[in-house]
C-alpha cells in the first residue's frame, strides 16, 4: 500500500462525504493505492453513521471509533498502529487541508529522503486571536527543540511508516510529533508550504486553553525526551549538589562553633538555610531513585476503549 491517510475527527459529519470524495479523485488521479483511516474521537453527531455509509462505497475507508472523547493525541496513536501505507499522512477533517497537497508530501518521503515532512501554513484563515498565539508558541517550541520548522500543530504531515510506529502519542503530545521523531533518532525533516483552507462547516473544536497546555506539553516532552529513562540523571545529580552545598554549609558553621566559639550555630539563619539544603537535596536523590524504578516498570498509557471497528 502506497499511502495511509490517518484522520481523527470530532463532530465533522458535513465534511466527510466532501472530503472522501476529494481525496478518493486526487488518488486515482495519481494511481495511489491507499487507505483512509478515520477515527472518530467520540462524536455526538452522526459522523459514524456516514463513515459507514462512505464504508460501503469505498472499500478504501476503514475507521476507528472511541467509546467516548479521548483528544487528538490519543486518535492518531490509535491511527498510526493501524497504518500499513508506506508513507503515512496526516489531515484534518474540517476541509481546512487540502488533499491536493498529498502527492507532493508523498514525493518528498519517497524520492528526497525525508523521515518526515510538515505543512507549513503560510497564509492562515484564522483570527487573530489564535495565529498571534501560534505564532509565539512556534517560536518557542523552535528554540527548544532545535527543529527549525514554522507550523509544529499543522495537522497535514506526511510519514515513513517506520516513523509512526517508533513514537508514541498521549496526552496532548500531536504538536511536537516532529520533537518526538527526533528524539526517535528520525532526523531529516522537512517542511512544505501548504494551502490553508477557510473552515467551510461547523466551528473550531480547540478553545485558548490549548495553548497553555501546549507549553505545559513543551516543557514535558523536553524533560521526558532528555531525562524518562535516566530521571536519576537529572534529580540525583541536582540533588547531591543542593546536599552538598548544605553540607558545606553546616561543616563552616561547625567549625566557627568549635574552634572559634564565636556563637550558637541555631543563631545564625544560614543553619537554616543549610538545614533546608540538605533536606531538599535528600528528597530530590530519592525522588531520582523512585523514578529509575518507576520507569522500569512504566503502565501503558495508551489504552483507550474502542466501541468499534470498520475495515481494520
Amino acid at each position: 500500500m502506497d499511502i495511509s491517510l490517518v484522520i481523527p475527527l470530532l463532530n465533522e459529519e458535513e465534511s466527510l462525504p466532501e472530503l472522501t470524495a476529494w481525496i478518493a479523485r486526487v488518488m486515482s488521479e495519481h494511481g495511489f493505492i491507499y487507505e483512509i483511516l478515520f477515527v472518530d474521537d467520540g462524536s455526538k453527531d452522526k459522523s459514524w453513521k456516514i463513515i459507514e455509509s462512505l464504508a460501503a462505497t469505498n472499500v478504501s475507508v476503514k475507521g476507528i471509533k472511541f467509546r467516548r472523547n479521548y483528544g487528538k493525541s490519543a486518535a492518531l496513536n490509535m491511527g498510526f498502529a493501524a497504518a500499513a501505507g508506506d508513507v503515512v499522512i496526516t489531515m484534518d477533517a474540517d476541509l481546512q487541508d487540502s488533499p491536493d497537497e498529498i502527492p507532493e508530501l508523498y514525493r518528498m518521503i519517497k524520492n528526497d529522503g525525508f523521515d518526515l515532512v510538515s505543512g507549513w501554513k503560510k497564509k492562515r484563515y484564522d483570527p487573530i486571536s489564535k495565529t498571534l498565539p501560534t505564532k509565539f508558541f512556534n517560536w518557542s517550541a523552535r528554540r527548544m527543540s532545535g527543529i527549525r520548522l514554522h507550523d509544529f500543530n499543522c495537522g497535514l504531515k506526511a510519514y515513513k511508516n517506520d516513523v509512526v510506529k517508533s513514537v508514541e502519542v498521549y496526552g496532548e503530545m500531536h504538536r511536537y510529533i516532529p520533537i518526538l521523531s527526533k528524539w526517535a533518532g528520525f532526523k531529516n525533516i522537512g517542511e512544505k508550504v501548504v494551502q490553508h483552507q477557510k473552515r467551510k462547516y461547523g466551528r473550531t473544536k480547540y478553545g485558548l486553553d490549548r495553548f497553555y497546555k501546549g507549553y505545559l506539553d513543551l516543557l514535558s516532552i523536553t524533560f521526558t525526551t532528555r531525562f524518562g529513562k535516566r530521571p536519576m540523571h537529572f534529580f540525583g545529580s541536582w540533588g547531591t549538589l543542593i546536599f552538598l552545598s548544605g553540607f558545606v554549609i553546616a561543616g563552616y558553621l561547625a567549625y566557627e562553633k568549635f574552634f572559634l566559639q564565636t556563637f550558637k550555630m541555631t543563631d545564625r539563619p544560614l543553619f537554616y538555610f543549610g538545614l533546608l539544603a540538605m533536606i531538599l537535596g535528600t528528597q530530590l536523590f530519592v525522588g531520582g531513585f523512585l523514578g529509575e524504578l518507576i520507569s522500569r516498570n512504566s503502565f501503558d498509557r495508551n489504552n483507550y476503549i474502542i466501541e468499534k471497528k470498520l475495515g481494520i
